[in-house]
């Protein structure tokens, strides 16, 4: 696991060059502050990387499951509009989870 996690996060800094959005296409509040701001759209990057992760791996079904909560926090995150206070916590959460997903996927594979 910690072998996969050192990967990941070498990966994050070559894949940072853009969010997981056309941010020449960003036109919600949200999506510009997460272009504008160097930290934020890492955290994209992040959670765009580790989603792909958990979708590779997760057993049958629970793929839609995790799709519907992605969406649900988008949702959550375009409420944040441009407050970066918001979005940090938006983003610290949701890679929270995700990272819990990728633990559980690498207990199943021991």
């Amino acid at each position: 696991m910690r072998l996969f996690l050192a990967a990941v996060a070498f990966l994050a800094p070559i894949t940072a060059q853009a969010a997981s959005f056309d941010c020449a296409r960003a036109r919600l509040p949200d999506e510009r502050a997460i272009c504008a701001d160097r930290a934020l759209n890492d955290q994209d990057v992040r959670m765009e990387l580790l989603l792909s992760v958990n979708g590779r791996f997760q057993v049958m079904g629970a793929n839609g499951v995790m799709h519907d909560d992605q969406r649900e926090w988008l949702a959550r995150r375009h409420g944040c509009g441009a407050n970066r206070a918001c979005l940090v916590r938006a983003y610290k959460t949701r890679v929270d989870q995700l990272e819990k997903g990728v633990d559980a996927v690498s207990q199943r594979v021991r």
